[in-house]
């Protein structure tokens, strides 16, 4: 198939490309700057050079490409601030809202059968209840301070390509090469600089997903199944008292320390608290089963070991 890859350099878009090419398929992906293009075409995608939020070049780099499928993978994420997420998140929401617009309109005029977004799993997830949560389980009523933007932009995401008939893939916390969580990574460094400590009971649940496991599971949506909403999660939601030390020892750092919630909330602010104390984690077996998709790193456990890069 023609696959249109909006986002094509960002933290998913490079290692899909690669899964989508192994499986036959011809990538136009975009990019929002002539430096990554040169990237794009080492990969085997046929590089553009657009702005998401220019409608008008959206509409025309569809219908050119032709594309069978659109694959929105639209961020731009800075460095983020939790006492304020939402200023760390105000170009993706943009191009979760705005940008999501773009796209679906050019999908609609260029007549493209089939779209498949990206959103994301996890503190979005309600905070009461079960530790695990389905794509049955609402979203958080109750956004926590300074991500109310950035959760009205999931929630925009998600009902307008579910309302087109389109697939919305729910990542969850990615780990492996070119992530935060991977080798020579921002948060991998903290960790093993003992700069990453374990906030209250470290109750939080959290749920991941290798890169390469994200970007499979996109390839086997773009290619059918059903509609809908997917969490794309690996076998193991786990409170941060399990993984964080499981983490700091696989790779040869010294046990987090241990702080109080009181002390780090004037730093973290009541986001960093609730990423430590009290988010929910995510199950994926409705892609398993509806799907067919299976991450090959069924655990974290396995994958912080040997998939870190």
């Amino acid at each position: 198939m023609r696959i249109f890859l909006a986002g094509a350099s960002g933290a998913i878009g490079r290692s899909l490309i690669g899964a989508l090419i192994r499986r036959g398929h011809e990538v136009t992906g975009t990019t929002r700057t002539s430096d990554k293009a040169d990237l794009l075409a080492g990969l085997g995608a046929r590089p553009v050079i657009l702005d998401a939020l220019d409608r008008d070049a959206v509409i025309k780099a569809v219908i050119d490409a032709r594309p069978d499928v659109l694959i929105h993978q639209l961020t731009a994420i800075a460095e983020i601030n939790f006492r304020n997420v939402d200023a760390s998140f105000a170009s993706t929401n943009r191009l979760r809202t705005e940008g999501t617009d773009n796209l679906l309109a050019a999908a609609q005029l260029a007549g493209v059968p089939r779209v498949v977004a990206q959103s994301y799993t996890g503190w979005p997830n309600q905070r009461s209840g079960g530790p695990v949560k389905t794509e049955r389980d609402p979203l958080d009523p109750r956004a926590l301070p300074g991500t109310e933007q950035t959760l009205a932009a999931i929630r925009h995401v998600e009902s307008t390509v579910e309302a087109a008939g389109g697939v919305v893939l729910r990542y969850g916390s990615f780990y492996g090469p070119g992530n935060a969580l991977g080798k020579g990574g921002d948060m991998l460094e903290l960790v093993r600089k003992r700069r990453f400590p374990l906030v209250g009971g470290g109750t939080a649940i959290w749920s991941f997903i290798h890169i390469d496991d994200a970007a499979e599971a996109t390839a086997i949506a773009a290619e059918g199944g059903p509609a809908g909403v997917f969490n794309i999660v690996d076998d193991e939601p786990a409170p941060v008292h399990v993984w964080l030390p499981y983490l700091a020892t696989a790779v040869g750092a010294k046990p987090p320390l241990r702080m109080p919630a009181w002390l780090v909330r004037p730093m973290l602010g009541e986001v960093g608290v609730a990423a430590m104390t009290s988010i929910r984690g995510s199950s994926n077996a409705k892609a398993r089963r509806e799907l067919g998709w299976e991450p090959s790193y069924a655990s974290w456990r396995v994958g912080f070991r040997t998939g870190l890069g």
